[in-house]
């Protein structure tokens, strides 16, 4: 098989995340740089990271790099890439792009440059003039930094964040990938309780207990490259099956949340039944204040709500102190809380062990760490 270069894209905080996800899945090669992850693999490793990856947004296939500071650099690098190989007759393949810190700084013409050198490619591989562009669907993007020019092949379409399981949404919804990060950075297992005060839509829970069985993210979707001639059916079917075997649907969890509105626990229960885990995951509507979760050595995992209004910043002061009054009384618990409330560690009575820079969309936040003491062996 041939040996690709490949990019798992990732959000700003979580590429360290991304490389570990990578190496539990057997590749070594890793190049981790700001928003991605470089590494070597073959067609079937498309297959594999597209379904296994959590914390990635996108697997890219790294085409081609090149200095450009000119538009004929551009289009004569561009054209030097072996595009016939991967784009039928008939494919679709729109050109996406951005640019930063360049001479080429105008985004709209650099695409068109790199559409015109990827049609000339074309032509010369189908001796034709038109393209119908009404097949699979190939996206590509020119992506300039420093006078650097890098030029990828999308072979996962909507972002790895869309699951398949959430229909409905809350007002500020938690992307899945940051959702699965959050719980891969806590130090919960399958065999400890697991409690979210402020589950929302429930995406912490969902993404916990696909941790926690072994269930491939990406299994309930689909992706542009299944439609590709140069990554063979049969390499899905095997991705896909090795996903299915891997599943440990016979481990207990315990994992529980709650929520003050209705209306949130609504919609978290839709997307859980629609996740598989209606049996699994329990919910109530409950303030933060009345909240008692059960058992010992147990980690709550949450993304307290935020305020953009002082009225608003008032109740989440509230909200973070009750929470920190729970946590007084979960002794043999740990606390793992994404926010960007300055003065969190100030409302929850409790300076934080660790803390890491993460972003919840643009929106810098701190995750803040609570160590409690770890289960005992055998537990």
């Amino acid at each position: 098989m041939k040996q690709l270069k490949l990019i798992a894209t990732a959000a700003m905080g979580l590429e360290s995340i991304v490389a570990r996800e990578l190496q539990q899945l057997g590749y070594d090669d890793l190049q981790v740089e700001n928003g991605r992850v470089t590494f070597s693999g073959d067609y079937i490793d498309i297959c594999r990271c597209n379904l296994w990856l959590r914390s990635s947004d996108r697997i890219l296939v790294k085409m081609g790099e090149f200095p450009a500071t000119t538009f004929d650099e551009l289009f004569e690098g561009t054209k030097a890439l072996p595009w016939e190989h991967w784009i039928p007759e008939h494919g679709e393949f729109p050109v996406e792009g951005r640019s930063h810190k360049s001479q080429l700084s105008s985004v709209p013409a650099c695409q068109g440059i790199v559409k015109k050198a990827i049609v000339e490619k074309l032509k010369q591989k189908y001796q034709t003039e038109w393209f119908p562009e009404n097949g699979p669907r190939y996206v590509i993007e020119v992506n300039l930094l420093n006078d650097i020019a890098l030029l990828t092949l999308d072979t996962t379409g909507a972002g790895l964040h869309k699951r398949g399981y959430r229909k409905l949404v809350t007002e500020a919804p938690l992307k899945e990938t940051l959702a699965a990060s959050l719980v891969q950075l806590s130090r919960w297992t399958p065999n400890r309780p697991l409690y979210d005060p402020f589950c929302g839509s429930g995406t912490i829970l969902i993404e916990a207990a696909m941790i926690g069985w072994n269930i491939a993210p990406g299994l309930r979707r689909s992706f542009n490259s299944e439609h590709w001639h140069t990554v063979p059916e049969h390499l899905w079917q095997e991705a896909r099956e090795e996903a299915f075997d891997s599943v440990k649907d016979d481990i207990q969890l315990d994992i529980t949340g709650s929520d003050i509105d209705p209306k949130a626990i609504e919609v978290a229960t839709a997307a859980i039944k629609s996740a598989g885990f209606g049996k699994e995951i329990q919910l109530k509507v409950l303030p933060v204040a009345k909240a008692q979760p059960k058992g010992e050595y147990g980690c709550i995992i949450t993304n307290p709500p935020y305020g953009e209004r002082l009225s608003e910043d008032v109740e989440v002061q509230k909200m973070i102190r009750q929470f920190g009054v729970m946590a007084a009384h979960l002794p043999t618990w740990s606390f793992f809380a994404i926010s960007p409330t300055k003065q969190f560690e100030h409302y929850f009575n409790r300076k934080a062990d660790k803390r890491r820079k993460l972003f919840n969309g643009r929106i810098e936040c701190q995750y803040l760490q609570f160590f409690g003491p770890l289960p005992p062996r055998n537990m």
